[in-house]
């Protein structure tokens, strides 16, 4: 999603703020700008495209100054172009920058456009612009202006504001999408994002709802309905995003092959003395998980993927009761919280807005507790929730999930483990998915070496325009996954259905130009999947048949095999899920995408 980022220090501040936009790329973006504030004018620089089109933009120039803001724009109102890209300014004094969605802006906007002011751009931004500039006419101070512009203010946002008036001066607003406060060595930094922070950094405040911050070099005040409260500083983490593609073209192709590492790291740091370590989540994990007798799961995209497969893992291995929801969804609709319920949220970022927004809709809905899943320790989700389970995956730059994804299923299994050892789940069978999990991370290197026989397979997908995903049981979350990955960065349109439903609908598009990826687990369900997929070449479709070798699949016409070693395990979902990973990056390469940053997408959805 947008990015933030702002500085005021005791020098030049270009190359951080640039700096910052970079490390700020891996969100998604369409368009970038930078405003500073030098001799009382405002300097404004933005493009549409990429941080590096800003770049040079700025090098013909002579732009400089000790206090800016700066940002990558994904359009939400407004097509993405040069106009509507941020900063946005209000009479050559006021210039911000903008994250979230201003919902009373069309009203806002004719209030404003009555009291002549003149709108440059398409966007719900402005409006915050030229009503500080509004409010400034009557308040003693930037801060009161902008305090009374909040007030008017409907929805999620996080914004910065300069004024060409007080040179020494940055503001921010948190309500609803993040942002932080970075303490460094020459002055003080905002982002939306920790990595996009100045290496100088090495505190950091996390703002809350409502925080509006005043900062100058030398200090800051950070207010909450206009009285000044303290916020706790954290140290900031050492690890940042490397911009180092370590000899790969792409990062997903990178992070694909940093999933055995990445799923031990998972499993490594959850675990003590062989056993999987409660009192990692926190002190009172073990009294809480005593009274689970339900789960509730809420997430979004690959997060809500890999908790329809948990949903599965519940049921059948902890033996108690799980739904799962899309939390835009949750979000709206009426309730019943069954006793004993443990609220469960999932998310890479930690700050993806549907989630945050549906967790807290539930703390008033009597759930037993709030556990989170995510993968940066730091993020709103992580703070707002009672139980953490880190993933421990390390940065994630490319848009499309892939050691994110797996490393979530890796430790909905560990919280499975947790709350069935509560319930069906013996000690013998506890230590055999132990055995399983440990023996992954060896399995996933060896199905990665079926590259070079998916980058063969994926020349057949180049041309089509659709392609059908069908798994069974707990693999059939596994199809959706592998539909999603294939229509997020190739562009083609992918989706997937239960095998068993083929009768009930999809195979009505089955043709030749109608490719049919199978996800086909040896385990129970194998005999109705062998029939389902008779359904498919009986209608002349084209099967990709991704198979554990004893399957007993052979390669004829109108088959392409794809054997992977995954025995019938419950731990199998996690190793089918690779292949399909590399065939929608092989695709997507042949067809000449923006792998990394695929269009119209973000990383972290910090807007509804």
């Amino acid at each position: 999603m947008c990015g933030i980022i702002a500085a005021i220090a005791n020098r030049d501040v270009v190359d951080h703020l640039l700096e910052g936009l970079q490390r700020l790329e891996y969100r998604g973006y369409d368009s970038a700008g930078i405003a500073l504030i030098k001799n009382q004018k405002i300097l404004l620089k933005k493009c549409r495209g990429k941080v590096g089109d800003l770049k040079s933009i700025i090098e013909k120039g002579k732009s400089e100054g000790n206090i800016g803001i700066a940002h990558t724009r994904w359009a939400t109102h407004g097509e993405a172009n040069t106009t509507n890209s941020h900063p946005h300014l209000s009479h050559e004094r006021i210039a911000i920058v903008h994250n979230g969605i201003i919902e009373n802006y069309v009203a806002l906007k004719k209030e404003l456009i009555a009291n002549q002011y003149s709108f440059a751009s398409d966007t719900d931004s402005e409006v915050i612009a030229h009503l500080i500039h509004y409010y400034l006419q009557a308040e003693s101070s930037i801060r009161a202006a902008v305090q009374k512009c909040v007030s008017r203010l409907q929805g999620s946002y996080a914004f910065a504001v300069i004024d060409r008036e007080y040179e020494d001066r940055l503001i921010a607003v948190r309500q609803g999408s993040p942002l932080l406060l970075g303490i460094a060595t020459d002055g003080y930094y905002l982002a939306s994002d920790t990595l996009a922070l100045n290496e100088n950094c090495d505190a950091v405040i996390y703002l809350e709802n409502g925080d509006l911050a005043e900062i100058s070099i030398m200090k800051y005040s950070i207010y909450q309905n206009e009285e000044i409260v303290s916020r706790q500083t954290h140290k900031l983490s050492t690890a940042t995003v490397t911009e180092d593609k370590a000899g790969y073209p792409h990062y997903m192709i990178k992070e694909i092959y940093e999933q055995a590492e990445a799923v031990r790291n998972t499993i490594r740091c959850n675990l003590r003395e062989g056993s999987v370590n409660e009192g990692h989540m926190a002190e009172a994990a073990g009294k809480i998980l005593d009274q689970v007798d339900c789960v509730q799961i809420i997430a979004c995209g690959s997060s809500y993927h890999a908790g329809k497969v948990a949903q599965y893992w519940f049921e059948e291995i902890a033996g108690i009761y799980c739904q799962i929801d899309i939390a835009s969804e949750y979000r709206y609709r009426k309730h019943v919280v069954h006793p004993k319920t443990l609220l469960v949220t999932i998310s890479q970022s930690g700050e993806t807005a549907d989630t945050l927004a549906a967790l807290e809709c539930a703390k008033a809905l009597g759930y037993v507790s709030t556990l989170c899943i995510c993968n940066v320790k730091e993020s709103s989700l992580v703070r707002a929730s009672d139980l953490v389970l880190l993933t421990e995956a390390g940065a994630e730059i490319g848009v499309a999930s892939s050691k994110a994804f797996t490393t979530q299923l890796v430790a909905l299994m560990l919280l499975i483990i947790m709350v069935g050892r509560r319930h069906q789940l013996s000690a013998q069978k506890e230590q055999a998915l132990l055995t399983q999990l440990l023996d992954l991370p060896e399995r996933i290197k060896a199905t990665l070496a079926l590259d070079d026989k998916l980058k063969s397979l994926a020349k057949d997908f180049a041309n089509k325009q659709h392609a059908l995903f069908l798994g069974r049981g707990s693999h059939y979350p596994i199809a959706m996954e592998g539909a999603l990955k294939l229509k997020e960065i190739s562009y083609i349109h992918a989706e997937a259905y239960p095998a068993g439903e083929l009768k009930h609908g999809p195979l009505a598009l089955i043709d030749a130009d109608m490719p049919v990826i199978t996800v086909a687990p040896n385990n129970q369900l194998l005999v109705k999947l062998k029939s389902n997929m008779e359904e498919v070449r009986a209608r002349g479709g084209q099967l990709y048949v991704l198979a554990d070798k004893g399957c007993g699949f052979e390669e004829v016409d109108g088959v392409s095999l794809i054997e992977i070693d995954a025995p019938e395990n419950a731990v199998a979902p996690i190793l089918f899920t690779i292949p399909l990973q590399v065939l929608a990056y092989h695709v997507a390469v042949l067809k000449g995408t923006d792998v990394d940053q695929p269009r119209n997408l973000a990383k972290s959805v910090t807007v509804e």
